[in-house]
């Protein structure tokens, strides 16, 4: 039951990282046609596909360490007795989740930090640059913990795109 919570956060991650992608892309190109079409560049765009940039790594990073696309060294693992492989996977993936948790930890801090104050070009706060740190950060701790289940009962974790 948490495998098949963690793919559908994991698919839904997945979906709004494209749809951020999509977003970027339209942000940009109503950017340059403003600039060389209308001649009267939009000041929102630019500040806008950034902070969306921002979303689209945060959910694909996330989505990255639960279908185990984060870098490893298996190829230093597969080299050892296979008591030690298990216990170096667990290791690797406690080490990811506490880089999750510190993540969610600055971002929340930062966060927090920069709330009150206004961005320039966007009327939303300035502290919002750091929410997908928080989003991101929470999401690799909860896939973290999935893997290292996953590990402890002998399983694999099926990619979510399967």
């Amino acid at each position: 039951m948490f495998t098949k919570f963690c793919a559908g956060i994991s698919k839904i991650s997945l979906v709004l990282a494209v749809l951020g992608l999509i977003a970027v892309i339209l942000c940009v190109q109503w950017q340059v046609i403003g600039r060389y079409v209308l001649n009267d560049t939009p000041t929102w765009a630019e500040a806008l596909a950034m902070l969306i940039v921002l979303f689209v790594t945060a959910f694909g990073l996330a989505v990255g360490v639960r279908d185990a696309g984060h870098i490893g060294l298996e190829s230093l693992v597969v080299l050892l007795p296979e008591p030690w492989q298990r216990k170096i996977e667990l290791l690797i993936h406690f080490l990811v989740g506490v880089f999750g948790f510190l993540m969610t930890q600055g971002g929340w801090l930062w966060a927090a930090a920069k709330w009150g104050e206004k961005k320039p070009m966007l009327p939303v706060p300035d502290g919002i640059d750091y929410v997908p740190l928080v989003i991101a950060g929470a999401l690799i701790v909860l896939f973290s913990i999935e893997h290292i289940v996953a590990l402890l009962r002998g399983t694999e974790v099926e990619p979510a795109w399967n």
